[in-house]
């Protein structure tokens, strides 16, 4: 504990953009075959550096088959909050969960290249103190760390929902479920909230057996994924309302409010719509008494492709869809990023009227049917899949993994790993940085990115901005 607030905390989303500039970032590393222990890759990001985009540590852990995919702080911005805050933790401990094998990673990274394993949460104590499997987002609230999981309990994860645990925000000890009153909520993927306003969003995707295996072709062509979005009073911890955005809307998944807690809206990202394979985003806004409502307000669509060019889950369509897979909100509130991992495109929208969103800058980089290049030659396998962005909203990263199993189905063969980072232009507009280009090691496969001092997935802020 420290004496003062991390520097790192910031009260606003306007003065974290005002902050240091990252000079590192932490990259997750997979082994899709778990013939090795997955890892974290410490990566420079540092322009006027030697070793810019260069991984300059990693840390390789000592289990096989944790299958890594997101992670997060043990403390963020929202330890300001001047209701429940804990304001002197540090920003110190990533929180790395194996979705596949349910253990809890908390690694220390004060001294970045020294990076360090803390602790580690054994699976048998998630399930015995959760009743939950297969832990997915970390959020860090203002008392604790939030968990959310993709599966129950059992040994395929179905007896009974998944939902959300709380870690202790000091100890790492598990506190025990969020939930007190569920609601409709069934299945879970992400979540977020507006602390300030005091409720919390959450998204769908599927079970374990709907995913862990591979896509399944007939649960998704039947509508069987989740397509709901819940809404919770945070504090209560009571769904209080789900809007269903049809059933046709398979896989609702990124949850991204507005940072600006004075702002009452979001957004969600859906990968396919089965009746005609467009990728979809929703915007979701409060009311003056209190209830939510969406409307679908950005549509992708796919693209004809010749059945030779597809593998063999897409052949019978003779198109390739969007597959939006992940999204991303800049700190002003004004860029949303929009992963197409199937077309191997990058999406910017001007969502400054988050009901109308513009198209205002789009980046072509590996894809399912193009396999376009990166500016300096090299391959980009797999498409653009989980993106972060700068506080200062100037850069923006993404890696191209999405899940082992269904990269096989999708991108058969083993396509390696990459990040890359494209440059915003001052009235939008991306461009890929040729220079920037990150070498895994073999044998890996690359997904979320966390930048050191926060980013514009991690921080939840406490105060408007002015």
């Amino acid at each position: 504990m420290t004496l003062r607030p991390d520097p790192t905390f910031y009260p606003s989303a306007k003065l974290a953009m005002e902050g240091p500039v990252e000079k590192l970032a932490f990259t997750l590393m997979l082994s899709p075959d778990a013939s090795k222990p997955d890892g974290l890759a410490v990566v420079d990001v540092d322009p006027t550096s030697e070793k810019f985009g260069q991984i300059v540590h990693q840390l390789i852990m000592p289990n096989k088959g944790d299958e890594f995919h997101h992670f997060g702080w043990n403390a963020c911005s929202s330890a300001l909050s001047p209701l429940t805050g804990h304001a002197f933790l540090e920003r110190r401990y990533l929180i790395i969960p194996g979705i596949r094998s349910s253990r809890i990673y908390i690694v220390d990274v004060k001294e970045p290249l020294k990076a360090k394993i803390h602790k580690i949460i054994e699976p048998e104590e998630v399930f015995a103190k959760t009743g939950y499997s297969r832990p997915h987002t970390i959020h860090c609230g203002p008392e604790g760390i939030y968990v959310s999981t993709l599966g129950g309990g059992g040994e395929d994860g179905t007896d009974g929902p998944p939902g959300i645990f709380i870690l202790d925000c000091e100890t790492f000890e598990i506190l025990g479920r969020y939930e007190m009153d569920r609601g409709e909520q069934t299945k879970h993927y992400d979540f977020w909230w507006n602390l300030p306003r005091d409720y919390m969003v959450s998204s769908e995707w599927g079970l374990p057996p709907q995913f862990e295996n591979g896509i399944v072709p007939e649960d998704l062509l039947s509508n069987k994924y989740g397509h709901k979005i819940h809404f919770w009073k945070l504090r209560d911890r009571k769904n209080v309302q789900t809007i269903d955005l049809g059933a046709n809307h398979q896989m609702a998944l990124e949850i991204r409010p507005a940072h600006d807690p004075s702002k009452d809206y979001g957004f969600c990202g859906v990968v396919v719509d089965t009746t005609n394979l467009q990728g979809a985003i929703f915007t979701w806004w409060q009311k003056d008494d209190g209830t939510f409502e969406a409307k679908k307000t950005i549509t992708i669509d796919p693209v004809p492709a010749d059945a030779d060019d597809l593998p063999d889950l897409l052949k019978g369509f003779g198109a390739c869809p969007p597959l939006v897979t992940d999204i991303d909100l800049s700190l002003d509130d004004k860029y949303l990023y929009v992963a197409c991992w199937g077309l191997g495109e990058m999406h910017q929208y001007d969502v400054s009227d988050p009901m109308n969103p513009v198209l205002t800058g789009k980046v072509e980089i590996g894809g399912i049917v193009k396999k376009t290049p990166h500016p300096n030659g090299k391959t980009f396998g797999y498409g653009p899949q989980m993106v972060e962005i700068s506080r200062d909203g100037k850069r923006v990263y993404w890696t191209n993994s999405l899940y082992s199993t269904w990269d096989e189905q999708f991108y058969p063969g083993d396509r390696g790993a990459a990040m890359v980072m494209a440059n915003v232009g001052e009235n939008g507009g991306l461009t890929l940085d040729k220079d920037f280009w990150v070498d895994f090691p073999a044998g890996y496969r690359s997904h979320q990115i966390r930048l050191e001092g926060g980013d514009c997935s991690t921080d939840s802020f406490c105060y408007p901005s002015v």
